[in-house]
């Protein structure tokens, strides 16, 4: 079933007018299927937040047929904020304070734009360790994407991400490595996901905490892992949520702070995104841009139309794929009261039966 529309945030309206299915509060109540309720902890800037959210909303809502899904937004207070986007938190977001009350089935937690290289001291840090640890004894299970992947794994596995020689950026092709878990059952064994970091966590920092890699890239490294117990918390590296044209406005944004004087080099592109015929377009560009700048003269428009027709998403069917059985084993196992964890009959160290290790705690 579809994402219910329980509030006036924008987004609904959003997906609607893409074709998505959005299901109106009243008619979902006249229906006998149960509800799942999930966080989105969404530490984006303000530039991104509702790009992201949107992202997440569509994954979740074209997952999986078995459930009517309520997705709750919220952020976290130290983030700093403009005004504008302050004004939309207050009315559209909600507080902590209110999910840690009436609970989640799941919850999803983005990545966030960094000062520096130690997380410890992103003004996020205690604020998202209070999430996660709560989460972790409350909630069924915790998707973690990308820059949160990084936090949870210093703070409650000790292992601090490294940084690259050279940024991860691009499309990589990837394959699944451990078939056997039910999270990747029946998706593609190989499969494309969009990067985009600086650092990274290794498969043998992975393996030193003592959790399981089902996904990676000869390229691009790690992308799907899950904590000990197979379940509790999964790990995102990469972005399989972003949409066909992110890394284009990515892309897009590096070239304005170039002609800006805010970066030095001109950006290279992202790997395996852009086709021959888009790369000589912005070679092309490239040189107007760097002609008009030695001549002082006015800058020319980024050619951004010309190069989405020639744009392919070549992950969002894995993407979906992998979010659909996560959504279809939170449905399994999660208690019917959203402030419990499990059913009654699951074994928290060891939720799918998998036979795996327990949980290991920050602690251990």
């Amino acid at each position: 079933m579809p994402i219910v529309a329980h509030n006036d945030l924008p987004t609904f309206a959003r997906l609607r007018e893409e074709g998505q299915q959005i299901l109106d509060p009243d008619r979902a109540l006249q229906q006998d299927i149960r509800e799942l309720h999930i966080g989105l902890l969404n530490m984006m800037p303000d530039a991104a937040l509702a790009a992201t959210e949107r992202q997440f909303f569509r994954l979740v809502g074209q997952s999986n047929p078995i459930a009517q899904f309520y997705v709750h937004p919220f952020t976290l207070d130290a983030l700093a904020r403009g005004s504008e986007t302050q004004a939309y938190i207050q009315r559209y977001y909600e507080p902590f304070e209110k999910i840690r009350e009436e609970g989640l089935d799941a919850l999803i937690v983005t990545g966030a734009n960094v000062t520096g290289s130690d997380l410890s001291r992103e003004p996020f840090w205690e604020p998202l360790i209070e999430v996660v640890d709560w989460a972790y004894e409350n909630v069924c299970s915790t998707l973690c994407s990308c820059l949160a992947t990084h936090a949870v794994m210093q703070f409650r596995y000790r292992q601090a991400r490294q940084p690259l020689p050279a940024k991860c950026w691009g499309v990589y092709a990837h394959r699944v490595v451990e078939r056997t878990h039910p999270l990747v059952s029946d998706v593609n064994t190989r499969f494309d996901v969009p990067h985009s970091r600086f650092n990274d966590i290794s498969r043998a920092q992975f393996a030193a905490a003592g959790l399981h890699v089902l996904t990676e890239s000869d390229d691009a490294g790690v992308h799907l892992a899950v904590s000990p117990d197979g379940f509790r918390q999964i790990f995102f590296q990469g972005h399989p949520e972003y949409d066909m044209i992110s890394l284009l406005k990515e892309y897009k944004r590096e070239v304005k702070r170039f002609a800006a004087g805010a970066r030095v080099d001109y950006p290279p592109f992202p790997d395996h995104y852009f086709s021959l015929q888009s790369r000589a377009i912005l070679e092309e560009h490239r040189g107007q841009i760097l002609e008009a700048l030695d001549q002082g003269r006015e800058l020319p428009g980024f050619p951004e139309d010309r190069i989405v027709a020639r744009l392919n998403n070549t992950w969002h069917d894995t993407a979906q794929g992998v979010v659909g059985n996560w959504m279809g084993l939170v449905y399994r196992v999660t208690n019917n009261d959203r402030r419990l964890r499990f059913m009654a009959h699951v074994n928290p160290d060891d939720p799918l039966a998998l036979g795996w290790s327990g949980a290991r705690s920050r602690e251990d």
